[in-house]
């Protein structure tokens, strides 16, 4: 070989070239790089401020790279690391001829010459800074810019850049140490977060913070030189003093940030929650909380939503750990629990539009068995019949289980799974009746979304001209979904507007349940519709409530289902329902649906369409119903004698000797419990005797039950106690006369109850009254 040849093959141009043709030759052979790093799930809400974020799984705060940078940052970064990004291929020769003559001289890396795209093939491998790993990275670097544009090569580098300890990202480090969005920053802290990724283990905030200042003030200074900024903003911005070190991310919903995490893990999602509210709602509910615990009832979820949209404004999973609770991470708004009597609206709601009740239909709140079940109101009393709407408001378990019965299980379960409750997915033969008071789970969730369905339904039936959205019928969301074109229909596709209004106005009454007494100290000044409940065992608690345009929902208890004596919905989840109210503003209330209503001439004291024999109607507005309601069945012409002391019938009677009457009329039992709270009431004078032959009994039991089945107490002696019977009779001067399995046992005159001690087995009890009426009822004795 000639020296000449020798001289250009050993020169620093041909050993350059040879480089380059290497590079050229890796080009072909390497892939482009790829980031497969963990990433950081994120929530922000509706503002932009975060809500709340979960470390990646590999330790790191790194956020998914953002859709575009703000253009203070873009500017000092390009300043600063690579001026010519726009013009180079991924390789600026120049900086690279630099640093290869510096490095050959050195024998080692003194100078890396690196573009931003370079840096970012290093990244994706996190090699060491050797001669070999740069030739790679300047190979990685021109695939990459044959394969992406100069903006997702950039955000490629502000997602994975490092800014100190665990912190990966440009947007990650923003919030760290600044505790706002890119957007928001300022030059000098674009400028800061532009040079740290140079060094970032040896200056970072907090850490050697005079050298790190030093280097953002010449960037800074060079931004002025190039015209970026002018000399007022560049002293302003010198003067910025750095930041102290890192800082906590927000974390105002840490339930919500769960969901994420479990079902969204590694994305930015950006929510409609309200920032403010959330932390006030968030405070107010562990203020309760607090309350609470004195009585260990550790746990409250809450949930508001616009019932416009159906959007969430706050969600707060569940109050804060206190020392030694557990339980707390447990999110109450998305869990199962029993529903206790919070779904009694709809049921009311579902019965008056089908035409089961009208708004004040007398229901029967008397002693009930159904085969196995016999429900009981809350203090094991009975009004004998109430009016739907009380029995709304005061929520009473046994009509309410009749109205079930009556009105159909099966047809209500489908209605509620069509109102957007979807934890009861199981037919009636699970649920039974007790699905009324509590049989069924449901979620604050699907339970608030149900609510907030059926304002919309009632907000926009007036104003699209007395026609139904079916767009209005829908979950509650957290973030903003595709519109869908709206269709409007005359038939409501849920529950009709009327129904609603009747159900909301009987949630509106200040008639309430004894064990709620004291909530008017924490009702709001609003419009609000509200009904609470209360499981069984005193394990839930339950309130929602409804103005013209929110709605809030609220349960407390224990995440663990352990019960607690003064566990109420009215007296502990009630009153966090209204300071939730109070953060909200004043909303009007709704229009009356008058085109869903029509006047209906009612009977005044059963509530149900009058009959020709009422002698106190009123016209009230009713809902449309599919089917014709049924006639008043309790006022009757009663036919007396002259002085009213029987009924009689005019064959026992010369002409013009009958005096006739309406009456109103209820079956024995109904009209015993029915007398005991409505003095008034009259029951019908005794039958003439001679002149009567019927079938319908006026003799009623209260105790036992139909084909009951009686454990016989046993007293502080272990003797066998003996059971009460108690019946009632229309005529309160009648005698009965008791049988046992054809054995007379005595006589009684009201009140009628016998104390009677049978043997274990089968028994038949018979009562004969005077004037020959029978009734009979089959139990069996268990000792």
């Amino acid at each position: 070989m000639s020296k000449s040849v020798k001289k250009i093959m050993t020169g620093k141009p041909f050993r350059i070239g040879v480089g380059f043709l290497v590079i050229f030759l890796l080009f072909l052979c390497v892939p482009s790089p790829r980031f497969n790093t963990p990433l950081s799930t994120v929530v922000f809400a509706d503002d932009g401020s975060i809500v709340g974020a979960h470390i990646a799984a590999d330790g790191q705060w790194r956020f998914p790279a953002p859709e575009k940078l703000p253009e203070k940052y873009k500017t000092a970064l390009l300043t600063f690391e690579d001026e010519y990004f726009y013009y180079h291929p991924g390789i600026n020769p120049w900086s690279v001829i630099r640093a290869g003559v510096q490095n050959v001289q050195q024998n080692r890396i003194v100078s890396g010459g690196s573009t931003i795209t370079m840096q970012v093939a290093r990244m994706s491998v996190n090699a060491p800074r050797t001669i070999k790993n740069k030739i790679l990275e300047m190979a990685k670097a021109l695939r990459l810019e044959l394969g992406h544009s100069k903006k997702e090569i950039l955000l490629m580098y502000a997602a994975n850049a490092p800014f100190g300890g665990n912190i990966v990202g440009f947007e990650t480090a923003s919030w760290h140490y600044f505790e706002r969005p890119p957007e928001h920053l300022t030059w000098a802290e674009a400028t800061l977060l532009a040079v740290l990724p140079n060094a970032p283990g040896m200056l970072r905030p907090g850490h050697n913070s005079k050298a790190l200042k030093e280097k953002r003030d010449r960037v800074l200074k060079k931004l002025s030189e190039k015209g970026y900024i002018d000399s007022t903003e560049l002293k302003l911005s010198l003067q910025e003093p750095l930041p102290e070190g890192t800082r906590s991310l927000p974390s105002i919903a840490p339930h919500l940030v769960d969901y994420y995490l479990n079902t969204r893990p590694g994305e930015m999602i950006h929510t409609t929650i309200n920032a403010g509210l959330q932390k006030q709602a968030a405070d107010a509910l562990q203020r309760h909380s607090n309350q609470m615990a004195s009585n260990h009832i550790r746990h409250a979820g809450a949930i508001i939503a616009d019932v416009e949209t159906g959007k969430v404004l706050a969600y707060v999973g569940n109050s804060r750990p206190r020392e030694k609770n557990t339980g707390h991470a447990v999110d109450m708004v998305r869990a199962k629990r029993s529903s206790g009597s919070i779904l009694k609206p709809l049921l009311y709601a579902d019965a008056l539009q089908e035409g089961t009740i009208l708004p004040q239909t007398l229901l029967a709140d008397i002693p009930t068995q159904y085969q196995n079940y016999s429900p009981s109101n809350f203090y094991r009393n009975f009004d004998g019949a109430v009016p739907a709407n009380e029995a709304l408001s005061r929520s009473l378990n046994i009509p309410f289980v009749r109205l079930l019965h009556q009105h159909g299980a099966e047809k209500f379960l489908k209605k509620l799974s069509m109102a957007g409750i979807t934890t009861m997915d199981k037919g009636y033969g699970h649920y039974g009746l007790s699905l009324i008071l509590g049989g069924g789970e449901v979620s604050l969730w699907d339970l608030a979304g149900t609510y907030a369905t059926m304002g919309r339904i009632l907000k926009h039936y007036p104003s699209d001209n007395s026609r139904y959205r079916t767009t209005d019928i829908h979950p509650l969301f957290l973030e903003y979904p595709a519109k869908k074109k709206s269709q409007l229909t005359d038939h409501p596709p849920l529950f009709s507007a009327g129904a609603i209004w009747w159900m909301l106005e009987a949630m509106k009454s200040v008639i309430r349940p004894p064990e709620e007494t004291g909530w008017e100290n924490f009702t709001s000044g609003q419009n609000i519709a509200w009904k609470t409940g209360t499981s069984y065992g005193f394990r839930d608690a339950w309130s929602i409530g409804i103005s013209g345009r929110y709605v809030v929902g609220v349960w407390a208890g224990n995440a663990s289902g352990e019960g607690r004596a003064g566990l109420l919905g009215g007296t502990t989840a009630g009153p966090l329902m209204f300071r939730l109210f109070d953060l909200l503003p004043t909303a009007g209330w709704y229009d009356t649906p008058h085109d869903d209503l029509k006047e209906k001439l009612v009977c005044k004291k059963s509530g149900y369409k009058a009959g020709d024999v009422c002698p106190e109607t009123d016209i009230i507005l009713v809902p449309h119903t599919i089917k014709t309601n049924p006639e008043c069945p309790y006022h009757q012409l009663a036919h007396l004698t002259p002085d009213k002391r029987f009924q009689t019938r005019r064959s026992c009677q010369p002409d013009g000797e009958i005096i006739s009457e309406s009456w109103f009329v209820l079956p024995p039992l109904m009209a015993w419990y029915y007398s005991r709270r409505n003095p008034d009431y009259r029951f019908l004078p005794p039958k003439k005797p001679g002149c009567f032959q019927s079938n319908t009994s006026p003799v009623g039991f209260i105790y036992p039950p139909p084909n009951a089945t009686i454990m016989r107490p046993t007293d502080l002696d272990g003797e066998k106690e003996k059971i009460i019977f108690k019946v009632v009779h229309l005529n309160p001067e009648a005698e009965i006369f008791w049988h046992l399995d054809q054995t007379y046992l005595d006589k009684t005159q009201s009140p009628h109850e016998m104390e009677i001690a049978p043997e274990e087995g089968n028994h038949t009890i018979t009562l004969v009254d005077n004037e020959g009426n029978v009734v009979s009822r089959n139990f069996s004795i268990k000792d």
